[in-house]
């Protein structure tokens, strides 16, 4: 099983970028976020054509998350039911007995703002829910994919002293992070060893692909279960090359 996540960043501007990428790359499960479309505007006869059933959450304008799958998809549940929050940021299901997320985390905007503290506080909600999520499903394994706006380490930002404690990279969320880790998930791409300076997401502003000054904030989590089955898993430039394309790459994982 080949499982993916990917921030779009707009459905309506990058499906077709989506349905050449799911053409070349037949994932089974691929859960993408930053949908910026409302449920009644979701293509969804576009994404039955490619091949994949889909649950999806969305709202106008902003957020937003979809999982798309080969294989049934049940048990969908939206949003975080601990955590009150008009954001369509959460959305889970089960598919071929395993228990995926998808999960977009709030940006946090600078780290002495409003959004900074909502983050950390939804980030807190996140993993009380997500121990209840690990004990139900404990049999059949879970994965918790998406945009987590949080580089792990220094090794996952171009420039670790200019990021300093900047947003993405601030103590206090890469603790919040390790608290998730720390319920018993493992960074998936983490497991192999990986090209240097390997990252997700890159600016649209001043060449930041071109010249990589990128952060890897895409990741895939997995339960111990699912690690073990885990061969591989790689970030896939290509998309990021195309012309008018998301700022964020897919990082996909391969379950024997």
């Amino acid at each position: 099983m080949k499982i993916a996540t990917w921030n779009v960043n707009s459905l309506k501007v990058r499906l077709p970028h989506l349905l050449q990428w799911l053409d070349t790359n037949p994932v089974d499960v691929l859960c993408i976020q930053e949908t910026k479309l409302e449920d009644e505007k979701f293509p969804l006869m576009e994404i039955n054509a490619a091949g994949y059933q889909v649950a999806f959450s969305g709202q106008k304008t902003y957020n937003g998350v979809a999982i798309l799958s080969r294989l049934p998809i049940t048990d969908v549940v939206r949003n975080n039911p601990r955590f009150e929050d008009a954001q369509q940021r959460i959305l889970a299901a089960t598919i071929e007995g395993v228990r995926f997320i998808c999960a977009y985390v709030p940006n946090g905007q600078s780290v002495d703002s409003d959004k900074y503290v909502y983050k950390l506080a939804w980030l807190a909600s996140l993993r009380e829910w997500l121990a209840e999520e690990l004990r139900t499903h404990a049999d059949q394994g879970l994965a918790i994919l998406g945009d987590y706006n949080i580089a792990p380490e220094d090794r996952d930002v171009y420039d670790p002293a200019g990021w300093g404690e900047e947003v993405l990279c601030s103590p206090k969320e890469r603790a919040a992070l390790t608290a998730l880790v720390e319920l018993g998930l493992t960074d998936s791409f983490r497991m192999f060893e990986q090209p240097e300076k390997s990252y997700s997401w890159w600016d649209y502003r001043q060449l930041g692909y071109q010249k990589n000054k990128g952060l890897r904030i895409d990741h895939i989590l997995l339960s111990e279960s699912l690690a073990k089955r885990c061969s591989a898993c790689a970030i896939d430039r290509m998309p990021r090359k195309w012309t008018q394309p998301s700022d964020h790459a897919p990082v996909i994982a391969t379950l024997d």
